[in-house]
């Protein structure tokens, strides 16, 4: 058994709300108001916005014993296929016009108001082997996959990141989250990590320049940012002096140096990336202007076996494959090369679509923009033999925007159409579904 919050003392934040603090203790008596009112049903869908009220269900469906489901989306294909396969299932949202088809339960109305709060609050203690959570896949490079979580395992991971960040009871830490509480990276890097190392969240969830950093200055200190490299380079460009950050966190995609240098020396703070995915959680880190080595985890190892590179930890559901290029250094150390499925081979050349991605967004007057294999069916390790790509680039052409390329890449290379959009349809955590690029594509035909 293992408590659902680990803070000392129950009257420290665990959350703020608009500036407001919210302590543990008054976690712990919403979580208990909601559990309550919760359905008898084995599978909750989670589709709060507000960070506080997903911590409060979350704990509330533990508390239940029951098992939270986190998609990436929410389509009515997705919702309708969770539904025929979790028997029961519902949804908590703190959206009044939410429209997933399933049985819900509002969250806003009654529990976070001001509820009486008893004189005496205990921590629930939460089963280590009950999954406390199926995530999902986000879809960029397929349909989303389910990946059961569970309770004992998210701990020691959690508490593993926080000894690595720095965010370790007594630190006194609020993190502010651009990313959806919903996605793995955010769960486990906004939510857990500050319910189980006496840490305090923002419960917002900023997406533009100026509402990151309102977010960011309303925060007390010490304070760290987890974003993504999308919502990194969007801050910096559109505000031109963050407020000082003690910790900056960026997972999602590898970070260019120059940019990880610009967001350390105008905020004030170390930058350090996680390594991770859906499927094994979050595995290492690096700071990025110091060095191009990962460094796992205490307690994981990284390791070759025939072909493939899998993962292994205590806090590792299995002996997992990882699916991207790496150099191994040690069991704990390795570099990043790129993810297998991103390998492009084109006339006996070879390159990564990370690479290629970088070439574009190095390109004076490229906002935004993404390379990606047009054709599924030629999907893999040396057999692409197409590619497009999509850009914000006001100030350019389609032509002008090829010139560019053509003097960083080979012509080999060059993406066959290269589209001008007015923004990329990236998801909560900056991801661009590939689905979604095929759309935006067949959107607007012509080269």
């Amino acid at each position: 058994m293992l408590p659902l919050i680990t803070h000392a003392n129950l009257n420290s934040p665990l959350a703020y709300r608009q500036g407001r603090m919210i302590t543990a203790a008054r976690y712990l008596a919403d979580v208990n108001y909601c559990a309550e009112h919760l359905p008898p049903s084995r599978f909750v869908l989670l589709a709060c916005q507000d960070r506080y009220a997903f911590a409060v269900g979350f704990g509330a469906a533990l508390v239940r014993g029951q098992s939270c489901l986190l998609p990436s989306t929410h389509t009515e294909e997705l919702i309708a296929a969770l539904a025929s396969t979790y028997d029961g299932l519902y949804c908590v949202t703190d959206d009044k016009a939410c429209a997933l088809s399933l049985p819900q339960t509002q969250i806003a109305d009654g529990l976070l108001k001001e509820i009486f709060l008893p004189e005496a609050v205990t921590v629930p203690m939460i089963p280590a082997s009950h999954i406390a959570a199926f995530v999902y896949t986000s879809g960029s490079t397929g349909a989303p996959l389910a990946h059961p979580k569970h309770w004992g395992k998210l701990v020691i991971n959690v508490q593993s990141e926080g000894a690595r960040l720095g965010i370790v009871p007594g630190s006194g830490f609020t993190i502010i989250g651009t990313v959806p509480p919903q996605h793995m990276y955010g769960f486990e890097s906004t939510v857990l990590i500050a319910m189980q190392n006496g840490a305090a969240f923002d419960a917002g969830r900023p997406f533009y320049p100026a509402d990151i950093e309102h977010a960011i200055a309303r925060a007390p200190r010490p304070r760290a940012l987890v974003t993504t490299p999308f919502h990194l380079r969007a801050l910096l460009s559109g505000v031109g002096e963050p407020s000082a950050l003690d910790l900056l966190v960026s997972a999602t995609a590898p970070l260019a140096n120059a940019l990880a240098a610009e967001a350390e020396q105008k905020t004030t703070a170390p930058l350090l990336e996680i390594y991770g995915s859906t499927e094994t959680g979050q595995l290492a880190t690096r700071r990025t202007t110091e060095t191009a080595e990962w460094t796992t985890f205490e307690g994981i190892a990284i390791r070759q076996a025939g072909s493939g590179v899998f993962a292994s930890g205590r806090q590792i559901e299995g002996n997992v494959p990882i699916n991207d290029v790496l150099e191994l250094r040690s069991d704990h150390v390795f570099i990043l090369h790129g993810r297998t499925a991103d390998m492009v081979n084109v006339a006996g050349k070879s390159t990564t679509i990370e690479y290629l991605n970088h070439q574009l967004l190095s390109i004076t007057g490229v906002e935004d923009g993404a390379f990606f294999i047009q054709s599924a069916a030629t999907e893999g390790l040396g057999s692409t033999t197409r590619l497009a790509a999509v850009a914000v680039a006001p100030t350019h052409t389609a032509e002008s925007l090829q010139t560019e390329l053509r003097r960083k890449i080979a012509t080999a290379f060059l993406p066959r159409p290269l589209k001008l959009v007015a923004s990329l349809p990236r998801n909560g955590t900056s991801k661009l579904p590939r689905e979604a690029l095929l759309e935006l594509i067949k959107a607007s035909p012509d080269d």
